[in-house]
């Protein structure tokens, strides 16, 4: 005797669901059994590449990857086949899948009220499509490496290179819920930098050892440091935007996304206020800091409000550096820089999905301020190198000229959006920061040059810094050259945070996801530029492939 139709697709559906489940508890246990990656990344594993370094292959085993994607697959596999450094297509195989491969801790696909992600219009007059509450819709918590917390800078600069391929569904996805969760940890701690897991994901919290006083309070189950860098804002806001760029989705403009805009804004109102009243008065900072500790570099000076600032500059304070270094001077260029930037992209993804005419309006203008404000106060005359940015000034004509290899950098700009990199100034100030004479962190050794920064010590340069030297020249030679140090800087067919300027194999971070996310978009500018310097000379250039298979979300 047959069932109803109703009662077979119930039994399917339970069917189902039990399989779903056994696969999940199978998985589980798989994951256990995962090495730690920190460790697995400390030595190499076969098989090794074909070239003279023999590289090794770093990828985790595929059950003990955090995040799968189809299409990052296969795009290792069109760029390496292609690549004629069998090194460098090796490290180009580890480096570029390394975000989704080991720092994915949580993510949720739930988006029961989101829309179509090729969508990018709303309700004209109207703020957003959707309404959303605390930690729903999808939701992605991304660690930085070595260290189970999200730091802001890191994690929007670790999926800038899926950012391309965000059209495919399950990459979609992800990035929308790093844009989620991102918005959530800027409206709880706006002045923060790195942040716990969040509770929906049932992950466990590492509490920071460090003694710091820290205004406004927070919850250190909530945040794992907090650091007030102009930065991190400017990147909570460059992720969404570079998803709308690549994706045309501004699906991500929930309500929670406004309300963590409303925060920003707020901030850096509360940030622009100089150290002294129109009568000459001291007016605390907002923000004061002060951590327990024998380096400089780790607190701020004068009970935690810095050293003073001028009035009527129209630059915005930064109490620390991208590197988490304190600033000597709080109005930080590159940082300032980056926040006009992206100010304007979010007013015209606002607009473009038909959002509020005046908050447009007040984002263009706060732009445009800002941009007028890095001309007038950041630039100076240098004696040896004519007109150059500052790294960072005061307002009463005091400034520093120097570079870090962490970005956003003086070095970055162009990269930033803030300036063509054939700008007079740019290349002047280029000059200077890739010069040791002009800048302190340039550093020349034996095995490397490159910029550092005071947050490693005065032997180490980061590789980073070499890749930003490549994605901002239109030279050849600079490019390989950059690109081959990083190469032969990378041992462990990894690239690491830092190296030891006179021996390679002394370095920091085996794993440092950011510095391998720089890599691969590197590579892929490279291959989409100018393909003749990695797959030969008369090579067409690699494009992206066509995504237009989007599932609803």
């Amino acid at each position: 005797m047959f069932s109803s139709p109703s009662v077979l697709i119930l039994a399917v559906l339970a069917l189902t669901s039990a399989a779903d489940a056994l696969y999940d508890k199978d998985q589980a246990v798989l994951r256990r059994a995962c090495p730690d990656y920190t460790s697995y990344a400390a030595f190499p594993h076969a098989p090794y590449s074909e070239g003279p370094l023999k590289l090794p292959f770093q990828r985790p085993a595929e059950a003990c990857r955090t995040f799968t994607s189809a299409t990052i697959n296969q795009v290792i596999d069109d760029i390496t086949t292609r690549m004629i450094d069998k090194d460098l297509a090796q490290l180009f195989r580890n480096a570029f899948p390394n975000t989704l491969d080991t720092t994915i801790k949580w993510h949720t696909n739930e988006s029961t009220a989101a829309s179509s992600p090729t969508t990018s219009a709303a309700p004209a007059g109207g703020r957003s499509r959707r309404d959303t509450g605390l930690w729903q819709g999808p939701q992605t918590f991304i660690v930085t490496g070595d260290i189970n917390a999200e730091w802001l800078r890191d994690s929007t600069n670790q999926l800038a290179p899926y950012q391309a391929f965000s059209k495919d569904p399950s990459i979609h996805t992800l990035i929308l819920g790093a844009i989620s969760t991102q918005a959530e940890f800027v409206i709880q701690s706006p002045y923060c930098n790195a942040f716990q897991p969040p509770p929906p994901s049932g992950l466990g919290v590492a509490l920071m050892q460090d003694d710091d006083n820290v205004h406004p309070v927070y919850d250190p189950f909530a945040v794992f440091e907090c650091k007030y860098e102009l930065d991190s804002l400017a990147n909570f806001l460059a992720l969404g935007n570079r998803f709308h760029e690549s994706s045309g989705s501004a699906n991500f403009l929930t309500s929670r996304w406004y309300k963590a805009l409303d925060t920003l804004t707020a901030v850096l109102d509360a940030e622009s206020q100089p150290t002294f009243n129109s009568n000459g008065g001291f007016q605390p900072n907002t923000y004061t800091f002060q951590r327990r500790t024998t380096a400089s570099t780790e607190t701020l000076s004068l009970n935690g409000n810095g050293n003073p600032l001028n009035s009527g500059t129209g630059l915005i304070r930064s109490a620390f550096r991208p590197s988490d270094d304190a600033t000597i001077f709080g109005f930080l260029i590159p940082a300032n820089a980056m926040m006009s930037v992206e100010l304007r992209k979010a007013a015209d993804v606002i607009n473009a999905a038909g959002g509020d005419k005046s908050l447009v309006e007040s984002l263009r203008q706060r732009s445009q301020a800002l941009h007028d404000a890095v001309w007038e106060h950041g630039v100076m005359n240098h004696t040896k190198y004519g007109r150059v940015f500052a790294f960072e000034v005061d307002g009463y004509g005091s400034r520093v000229f120097m570079d870090d290899a962490n970005v956003p950098s003086l070095l970055s700009l162009p990269l930033l959006g803030f300036v063509d990199q054939k700008d007079e100034v740019y290349q002047n100030t280029r000059r200077m920061i890739l010069d040791r004479s002009g800048n302190p962190y340039f550093l020349n050794g034996s095995d490397l040059r490159a910029i550092g920064g005071p947050h490693i010590g005065l032997r180490n340069a980061w590789p980073m810094s070499l890749l930003v030297q490549a994605l901002t020249s239109d030279d050849d030679s600079e490019i390989l050259d950059s690109i081959n140090a990083v190469r032969d800087s990378s041992r462990l067919g990894l690239v690491h945070e830092s190296i030891n300027i006179n021996d390679i194999e002394d370095y920091t971070r085996s794993w440092f996801a950011w510095a391998n996310s720089l890599f691969a978009q590197t590579i892929l500018k490279i291959a989409m530029e100018k393909p003749d310097l990695i797959f030969g000379a008369g090579s067409q250039p690699y494009t992206v492939p066509r995504l237009d298979n989007l599932e609803k979300h």
